[in-house]
């Protein structure tokens, strides 16, 4: 039969071990909580990572372990840097997600302790095989680690996020140029699983954002369409997913650059027709300035855009300009031989009234003798006086042409021993003319009507421009 020491010290023994028990509980619930999840989520990674449990050769099972595994989509544009006309493609800065289940990462968040495991190397899991198909270039960003992180949430679902920089090729259409909107796309799609084992989805809500400090030089963001690409080959169907961003080009650069500087050089050529016509070195000076110049404007808007088989808008406006600067140099050319085709005229009209006035002087002897004899027979016959000699030849004709007389009010029932003149009716002025006989040379004339007619030609051709290419929408069938 034990003692009473003995059972004392069995007591004492029994509450040693219990406050021990008390005092490693007390350490374990009031220490650093944060340390033992951190080495819970250690110990979860190695289970249900490790290599007797996982294998990242396999896809997820889908829907009844048979259908393919469906992966979200959703991208963020952070920033575009560039869009070039010449090479036909753009410059983009996206964070791009991927959204899946995998049933074989299920884990115990503790009574919601832990949210989710978080992974920045991407070769433990199961990745899909996703590529940019329209890709030129592209890079990942590795300041100051990777810009990549991998989330494994409780129910097996794996979200993927990277920022990456790509060059992406942009087809263009530039007939309207500089007045046009650009589509460029963003293709994404499964390279080796066909849709029997992967299919990718957008993801439902806020498929695409953008950031709201967005700024581009000489395009704006209008809107963008999400749509799907499905494409068949050999090999069999492969899920694509498309974004198309449509960019409308900014004009106010290139009504600065381009269409003020076209019209005001087309403007100065108009100069001309308010010099004189003897000017003969100010006006081929100005034409041929203004030519070159528009010439080398020309080339310098061709230099910035690919050479391309159609016309666009902005090669309409300056070949219409350049004509009009060619016509008004050609417009001086016909003012010149004008010019010297009256001088022309002027000395064989001067010619004309000296050897007019000495036949007058030759034949007005003549007849004036003749005259004479004629009256000194008619004395001498008894025949009457002949008239007074005229003063001119010219007087005769003059006397010729004075209107005829005839019966007032002849014909049916008209006084016919009345006499009467017949009044020939003025032709009708034109006022046109009126207005030109002001000018008495046919090269003051000329400037005079290139001085109405280039303004209001031009003025006709810039409403039916404008009208044509502001009002003028592209075909917008949807993303290709």
């Amino acid at each position: 039969m034990p003692s009473m020491s003995d059972t004392g010290s069995e007591a004492a023994a029994g509450v040693g071990r219990l406050s021990a028990l008390l005092l490693l509980l007390l350490t374990l619930l009031c220490g650093p909580v944060s340390a033992n999840f951190r080495e819970r989520e250690k110990q979860i990674i190695d289970e249900i990572i490790g290599p007797a449990n996982y294998d990242k050769r396999i896809r997820p099972a889908g829907a009844n372990d048979t259908g393919p595994a469906v992966v979200h989509i959703n991208i963020m544009i952070r920033n575009v840097q560039t869009i070039s006309d010449v090479k036909m493609e753009y410059s983009i800065q996206i964070t791009f997600r991927e959204q899946w289940k995998d049933q074989r990462l299920t884990f115990d968040n503790m009574q919601g302790r832990i949210q989710y495991l978080t992974l920045t190397e991407t070769e433990m899991v199961w990745m899909p095989d996703l590529f940019f198909k329209n890709e030129k270039e592209g890079h990942f960003h590795n300041i100051i680690l990777p810009n990549l992180y991998i989330r494994i949430y409780p129910d097996g679902g794996v979200l993927y996020s990277i920022r990456i920089s790509l060059t992406l090729s942009c087809p263009m259409n530039l007939k309207l140029f500089p007045l046009d909107r650009q589509q460029c796309q963003l293709l994404m799609a499964s390279y080796g699983w066909t849709t029997e084992d992967l299919v990718f989805l957008w993801k439902d809500v806020e498929p695409v954002q953008v950031t709201k400090n967005l700024h581009l030089p000489r395009f704006t963001l209008e809107k963008f369409i999400t749509d799907y690409c499905n494409s068949k080959t050999n090999t069999g169907e492969y899920s694509c997913l498309l974004v198309a961003l449509i960019f409308k080009r900014e004009f106010s650069y290139y009504l600065i650059q381009y269409y003020i500087p076209c019209c005001m050089l087309v403007i100065v050529s108009w100069v001309s027709f308010w010099l004189d016509q003897n000017a003969v070195p100010a006006r081929v000076a100005l034409g041929v300035t203004t030519l070159l110049t528009m010439s080398t404007q020309t080339s310098s808007i061709n230099q910035s855009l690919p050479p391309v088989s159609y016309t666009k808008a902005i090669d309409v406006w300056t070949g219409v300009c350049l004509t009009f600067v060619f016509g008004a140099l050609l417009e001086f050319a016909l003012v010149n031989y004008a010019s010297r085709s009256d001088k022309h005229r002027e000395k064989l009209k001067e010619k004309l009234k000296e050897q007019k006035k000495q036949w007058e002087m030759e034949h007005a002897a003549a007849l004036e003798a003749a005259l004479q004899e004629a009256g000194e027979d008619g004395h001498t016959f008894g025949m009457p006086a002949p008239p007074p000699r005229p003063r001119r030849l010219m007087d005769l004709l003059v006397a010729k042409t004075k209107p005829l007389v005839s019966r007032h009010n002849g014909g049916m029932g008209g006084d016919k021993s009345r006499p009467c003149e017949i009044h020939l009716a003025a032709p009708r002025q034109n006022c046109c003319r009126t207005w030109l006989s002001k000018f008495p040379t046919r090269s003051k004339r000329i400037d005079v009507i290139s001085r109405i007619t280039f303004p209001i030609v031009f003025a006709f051709f810039n409403m039916a421009y404008w009208s044509t290419y502001l009002f003028t929408e592209e075909e917008e069938d949807g993303p290709k």
